[in-house]
């Protein structure tokens, strides 16, 4: 009962929102706009961003009935997951589109939860996932990357502190809109053939130009409330 009381208390949500102070939000945010600056730490960072990108396309292949079977993170920081289901359809395309938006959309999500004092819970969610996930992965520094993430989320998690997970996941997610902003950049000058708008538009004759559109608007939608929140945390 007593390991139960443990986990239970790690899972629950704090009774309020954590209070930030403006010099701790403003310490999150310079963190952040750092990692997405300061090239050796972006380059570590879009490993995670490409990893959500990956499971975005996995979780979203799973939820319309296609079998996620495996997927990599490369060394270019690029990524490939795999769904196994039919070649054309709704299926196909909802996986496919699922990708680009994902980053955004997951970031958002950190940043709207931990507001609100749901850190715990979302860290909880996000270890089961990354560790159910663990099982798929198809290369080594996937694997490597992973185990550091897997680590990372899971010490967050077990040594619970709800203004450090509050602000972690803050920090997080802004990251991971600013990235999702930098991955839909590069494929906007993609003229490839093989990148997921170019995918979407030979799956469905949709012009490879509205979904693109349709990427950056997700992000958009995700700036505009990630701002609200943090000028509501400001005060």
């Amino acid at each position: 009962m007593d390991l139960w009381d443990e986990l239970t208390q790690r899972v629950l949500p704090s009774s309020s929102a954590v209070a930030l102070d403006v010099r701790s939000l403003y310490i999150v945010l310079g963190v952040a706009l750092a990692v997405v600056v300061i090239r050796p730490a972006w380059n570590v960072a879009r490993l995670g961003v490409t990893l959500v990108h990956e499971l975005g396309h996995a979780l979203v292949g799973i939820a319309v009935g296609r079998q996620f079977t495996g997927f990599v993170l490369r060394a270019d920081m690029s990524g490939h997951a795999v769904t196994r289901g039919p070649s054309r359809g709704f299926g196909r395309a909802a996986s496919t589109w699922a990708g680009y938006p994902a980053p955004a959309i997951v970031g958002t999500l950190l940043v709207w939860a931990a507001a609100r004092g749901w850190a715990a819970p979302v860290l909880t969610a996000a270890l089961l996932v990354l560790v159910v996930s663990l099982i798929r992965v198809r290369s080594l520094l996937t694997a490597v990357v992973m185990i550091v993430v897997i680590a990372g989320t899971g010490a967050l998690w077990w040594w619970r502190a709800d203004a450090l997970q509050q602000q972690v996941l803050i920090g997080a997610g802004l990251v991971l809109v600013v990235g999702a902003w930098r991955h839909v950049g590069a494929v906007l000058g993609d003229r490839g053939g093989s990148s997921d708008p170019a995918v979407l538009a030979s799956l469905t004759r949709v012009p490879k130009a509205l979904w693109n559109l349709s990427f950056l608007l997700v992000c958009a939608a995700a700036t505009w409330v990630c701002a609200l929140e943090v000028l509501a945390l400001r005060g």
